[in-house]
């Protein structure tokens, strides 16, 4: 890491909710990577036997996926972790990435973690066709609400970012989430 700085990057929950303290927040991207809903939700959005779906990281040759870097605090940084950890238990690992920030050369990244789920842990779900996530999506809920909520205040909160996904935005249309496509 650069001068004992940490960035959590966060292109999920933990950009509309990141509940954890941080130092400094900035937009910023991953190359090679592309937001996609992947990965299976037994703890947040779902249940077990009936899973909802949530964003991972999926690498991808000449992908951009753009979300929101946090600055940890060196004092808070073990516990901030370790509440990461287990918020993001259910087949997340963290990633050492590249952050390029909003603003900065793209010959300035700075180094990252970010938390994804990998093909082969226990609830990666993988790719499918977009209505059948949809609808799997439609009928999940879990302790953090619905899954379809998730899905919306994503799409939302990307739009205001001024990020380009259409693997989001196409959902978020497939659910009729008429809120998430119009949010300017």
């Amino acid at each position: 890491m650069n001068d004992g700085e940490l960035w959590i990057f966060g292109y999920g929950s933990l950009i509309f909710r990141p509940s954890f303290e941080f130092e400094e927040k900035r937009l910023a991207s991953v190359k090679g990577w592309v937001r996609r809903f992947w990965q299976g939700s037994t703890d947040h959005r779902g249940q077990p036997g009936a899973p909802g779906r949530v964003v991972t990281l999926a690498e991808e040759a000449g992908g951009r996926c753009r979300g929101m870097a946090y600055r940890l605090s060196s004092m808070r940084r073990d516990a901030i972790l370790n509440e990461l950890d287990f918020r993001e238990q259910d087949g997340y690992v963290r990633q050492e990435l590249a952050l390029y920030f909003d603003g900065v050369g793209e010959d300035s990244p700075r180094a990252g973690l970010a938390y994804v789920a990998l093909p082969g842990n226990p609830q990666y779900l993988g790719p499918a066709p977009l209505p059948a996530i949809a609808a799997q999506v439609r009928a999940a809920r879990g302790p953090s609400g619905s899954n379809a909520d998730y899905v919306a205040r994503l799409a939302q909160t990307l739009r205001v970012l001024g990020a380009d996904d259409p693997h989001v935005y196409d959902l978020a249309a497939l659910l009729d989430l008429s809120d998430a496509r119009d949010q300017v």
